[in-house]
């Protein structure tokens, strides 16, 4: 390929002007970890130093390695190639390419695997797009910015944002004239409470990046966690060419908290259908390029739900096809959530009888008992546990100072949940984590590490068929 992927319109097209349509997934768990899709708690730079500190820096950055090598070989571009999809999201923390105790000096180690992975994916006819995933200080509230608390510090902090900057001229310098990455997503699920704070550095984004690369697309998440485009201004995107912009797009009824089990009732349906418009509405009254780069159910365990698991599934299932249903229908762009994980969420995910699901078996199902991970949290066997304290905030805080940003997506309880489990009680067992490692030889950290491997993964099938089955739609 010659030409890169541009924005004609509300379309994303190749170089002859043939409509293109990304439909893929996101690599989450890679160079970007979360403690649900990989077992850990807490945050990634966490259980990094947690591990360092139980088997040296050595066995550490070992295992780390490793895990990257595993995590996505050939084999895993050719499945992905089979099922006809064409885009993976490249989810990245900024800690692999700069060091906050050494800014502004470019990590070129971090380029190991990200090099590798762009390549194969290219090979096998796959578009990546670079996902800025965490950011210094956190771009969002939440744990997979990485920042181990609840304050969007990034925008606290103009170093901060002047490095994401800097590294992005990085990125845009190595990467302007590879035509197989569709193009750049400079920050993920932005949190931003005064608003227009984002589309101001939006703006210092675009000028610096375009500066190098006036080629590639720029995908731009919505605030609030590529929710919310109401306060973008028409000045702004008409300055911004081939620019697509952002939503993420999960549905109430593909979690455990659901209000209700999903049958596709003609009022589910309106419903799910409806959260999605909403979303993109301020884009498409403006003729807009419109991705969805987050979206898709989470998925029951045996091990976990038991007898209930099947039909909890084939519910989420539902779920699952009919938002592809709304999304054939417009020709939308997406990117499920996601690839590869332990088994919650991923079109693959790691077999229970592989060396690191073993070892970690008993800790996992304790994990899931205490509701420590904040995504898709079944909290039934803690509820008791939390209710005082939320019943003790909403005795003593009145009713209009109970909604802080980044509400509605946040409820109180959410919030509560968030500093009192997710953050709290998961700092309690980081260590507890990394100390499984002890007393495992070299070979035994790697057999640990690839463990996420393709051959050592199981397929979520009813997943990927709906995958599969979903793009004869849209081409024919």
């Amino acid at each position: 390929m010659t030409t890169c992927l541009r924005i004609s319109g509300a379309k994303i097209v190749d170089g002859d002007g043939k409509e293109i349509i990304l439909r893929g997934a996101g690599l989450g768990g890679w160079m970007n970890m979360e403690n649900f899709i990989i077992g850990y708690p807490g945050c990634e730079f966490q259980i990094r130093e947690a591990l360092a500190e139980s088997i040296g820096k050595e066995h550490s950055e070992y295992f780390f390695d490793q895990f990257l090598e595993a995590f996505f070989q050939d084999a895993d571009a050719a499945f992905f190639e089979s099922l006809g999809l064409n885009c993976i999201r490249l989810p990245l923390n900024y800690r692999h390419f700069e060091d906050d105790q050494n800014p502004r000096v470019l990590k070129q180690e971090g380029f190991k695997h990200l090099d590798r992975v762009i390549g194969l994916c290219a090979n096998h006819g796959i578009y990546t797009i670079l996902d800025l995933h965490t950011a210094p200080g956190g771009q969002n509230t939440d744990w997979h910015s990485d920042n181990g608390g609840h304050i969007a510090n990034f925008w606290n902090y103009k170093d901060h944002q002047d490095r994401v900057i800097w590294l992005w001229e990085q990125l845009a310098n190595r990467y302007k004239n590879n035509t197989w990455i569709a193009g750049y997503n400079p920050l993920n699920e932005p949190t931003e409470p005064k608003h227009i704070r984002l589309v101001e550095y939006y703006d210092r984004l675009y000028d610096a990046i375009r500066k190098i690369d006036d080629r590639h697309i720029l995908f731009l998440d919505g605030n609030t966690f590529a929710t919310d485009f109401t306060h973008f201004t028409d000045e702004y995107v008409k300055k911004w060419e081939n620019t697509s912009y952002s939503i993420h797009d999960y549905s109430q009824f593909g979690f455990p908290s659901s209000p209700e089990k999903y049958v596709g009732s003609e009022d589910q349906v309106k419903i799910l259908t409806e959260a999605y418009r909403k979303k993109r509405e301020w884009l498409d009254r403006r003729g807009l390029c419109v991705w969805n780069g987050e979206w898709g159910p989470v998925y029951a365990r045996k091990e976990y739900d038991g007898d209930a698991t099947n039909e909890i599934n084939s519910s989420r299932n539902h779920v699952l096809k009919d938002q592809l249903a709304a999304y054939n229908k417009d020709r939308l762009s997406w990117s499920i959530w996601l690839y590869k994980d332990i088994g919650f969420q991923g079109m693959v995910y790691v077999s229970p009888e592989t060396p690191y699901m073993i070892l970690f078996k008993d800790f996992l199902a304790r994990k899931h008992r205490l509701a420590v991970d904040a995504w898709g949290a079944d909290d039934h066997h803690v509820r008791k546990v939390y209710q005082p304290l939320y019943d003790h905030v909403i005795q003593e805080i009145p009713p209009e100072y109970r909604e802080l940003y980044p509400s509605p997506v946040w409820r109180l309880e959410d919030r509560i949940a968030r500093l009192s489990r997710n953050i709290l009680i998961s700092e309690f067992l980081v260590q507890e984590w990394a100390d499984h490692f002890k007393q495992l030889t070299r070979e035994d950290i790697k057999a640990l590490a690839w463990s996420f491997s393709f051959e050592n993964c199981l397929h979520r099938d009813a997943l990927n068929e709906a995958l599969k089955n979903a793009l004869q739609p849209a081409d024919g």
